[in-house]
């Protein structure tokens, strides 16, 4: 294991303490005015609290924020993972297993101020870490409520925990700023992908935008105590079928980020969302996956030469 050193955890406070990152925040917000902070390119002014394609306005919504103790070991530690979960969603998965947050919105608008308060409650809380879920449609609220935190004592590393439906002039805004990024390579097949997502693009975008990860962050480094400190984890939900194209996924990965990349093969695939709601529209979708599945998955994540594995499931 490569333990980080002090100087350069956590990533965002070197910004800070040259007022980079106060300026980066007020270009994110700027930016709201005609966005086009995610490969959806819409052009909303959400700074006037127009809504499209990810229904968020000027303020981001939180559903919910909590010590979460069921996230990957290196990150939920002894402790937990101090994790604030963002509503709605850029992607349209028809499987999603949050979907009452990614599609129904439940949650409560915070402003910087408050968003910054509940990172330093986290923090108070003795959490790990602050991790980021579904955040790619609010990077410019993220930003400007992590000066207000930085400024009121946050010192925990940032997780980025996304679908990888990135877009890079966000990942420029969030260089040195992200310790950890958490991408979700969802699937491979851009004909799978306008079926269950309702984006075509995607498995383009994720392999530009994981790659730029890795370019800011390299392989996950793990500390003594068996703590994430930086790099990438990358997440894959095996799904039935074979239907995610992991095989291509994982020799993707290996070829062109490093067979070092630390992989979560997720197994708890389960019928959700739409998939639930109308199972005879997804029929191949409306089953668990099998232990053959599972095995066939490592199997191919281990053929590309991968060899780091979360043990999670």
């Amino acid at each position: 294991m490569t333990t980080a050193t002090p100087s350069s955890y956590p990533a965002y406070l070197a910004l800070y303490e040259s007022g980079e990152l106060e300026r980066r925040a007020g270009r994110a917000v700027a930016a709201l005015a005609s966005c086009r902070l995610c490969p959806r390119n819409c052009g909303a002014d959400r700074l006037v609290d127009q809504r499209r394609a990810c229904r968020t306005g000027r303020l981001a919504r939180v559903a919910s924020a909590f010590t979460h103790h069921g996230e990957e070991a290196c990150l939920r530690g002894r402790r937990g993972s101090g994790t604030i979960f963002f509503s709605w969603c850029n992607l349209r998965c028809v499987f999603c297993q949050n979907f009452d947050i990614s599609q129904a919105g439940d949650g409560a608008e915070l402003t910087a101020e408050e968003l910054a308060a509940l990172m330093l409650r986290l923090q108070a809380a003795g959490c790990h870490n602050i991790n980021l879920v579904t955040p790619e449609h609010v990077v410019p609220q993220v930003l400007e409520a992590l000066v207000i935190a930085v400024r009121g004592g946050l010192r925990l590393p940032l997780v980025y925990n996304t679908s990888a439906y990135d877009s890079m002039e966000s990942l420029a805004l969030l260089d040195g700023v992200v310790d950890i990024y958490m991408p979700d390579f969802k699937v491979w097949d851009p004909d799978v992908s306008r079926r269950l997502l309702k984006a075509p693009d995607y498995p383009e975008v994720a392999r530009r935008t994981v790659k730029e990860m890795h370019r800011q962050v390299g392989p996950l480094v793990i500390d003594e105590h068996g703590l994430a400190r930086r790099g990438v984890l990358l997440r894959h939900l095996v799904m039935p079928g074979g239907l995610a194209g992991t095989a291509e996924i994982m020799q993707w990965v290996a070829r062109e980020l490093s067979p070092d990349t630390y992989v979560n093969l997720m197994a708890q695939y389960h019928p959700a969302g739409r998939v639930l709601a109308e199972p005879r529209a997804f029929p191949e979708l409306a089953r668990r996956i099998t232990r053959a599945e599972y095995e066939a998955a490592l199997a191919a994540a281990r053929a590309a030469g991968l060899w780091r594995f979360d043990r999670g499931g």
